[in-house]
């Protein structure tokens, strides 16, 4: 976030300063805006242009498109308004030198003057603003600090724990035997009863013990 306000102060600065630099003394005591577009392409000449149709116009342009870049945090915006600023500078500078034979720096007013210096640093200050900037990507960053978001359980939170259907101590995967079918008591007995309760005739002691004898 700093780094963007700090970009867009530096910007903002760059373009004010390359669209007055127009109405400064560039050369011989000559403002910028007596230039005109075409002399940039065809040669300097003496005729006077208009405030539109001189080399106002493009910096205009770079300031509208710097402008757009400070708005959408856009660093690569910012630096094309800055090439165009500095391109025309250097342009102008060669159409001027081809025109005189040389380019000086007089004390006396004569050869580049301020506006031509306050043009190049608009167009600096523009280069420096795109570079101190961070764009729009580090603000997608911040809003969003994991790239994939683990999605939320919907599951209830439970304890203990399920645990899955699986094979245990009480279950087998063999199935259980059958139980035998219950045949009932034998022949001549009775359920719930004893041999002496079935017997014909009541047994007697001394019969028991002759049948049974008792251990030595």
């Amino acid at each position: 976030m700093i780094r963007n306000v700090l970009g867009s102060v530096l910007a903002l600065l760059g373009a004010a300063a390359a669209v007055q630099s127009p109405f400064q003394n560039w050369y011989d005591g000559r403002l910028g805006r007596d230039y005109r577009i075409q002399d940039l392409f065809n040669g300097i000449s003496g005729t006077s242009s208009s405030v539109l149709g001189s080399i106002l116009l493009p910096f205009l342009f770079a300031a509208l498109v710097a402008l757009v870049g400070v708005v959408f945090r856009s660093r690569w915006v910012v630096a094309v308004a800055g090439l165009i600023v500095l391109g025309f500078t250097v342009l102008w500078m060669v159409r001027q030198g081809q025109a005189t034979g040389s380019l000086t720096v007089g004390g006396d007013g004569s050869g580049l003057r301020m506006g031509v210096a306050q043009a190049a640093a608009g167009g600096v200050l523009l280069v420096l603003g795109a570079l101190v900037m961070s764009g729009r990507r580090g603000v997608r960053a911040r809003r969003s600090p994991a790239p994939y978001p683990v999605p939320p359980d919907d599951r209830p939170d439970t304890w203990p724990p399920t645990q899955e259907p699986g094979p245990s101590a009480h279950t087998t995967p063999w199935p259980e035997p059958e139980a035998d079918p219950y045949t009932g008591p034998g022949p001549g007995q009775h359920r719930g009863r004893s041999d002496e309760d079935t017997a014909p005739y009541p047994v007697q002691d001394e019969d028991r013990d002759r049948y049974h004898p008792p251990p030595p």
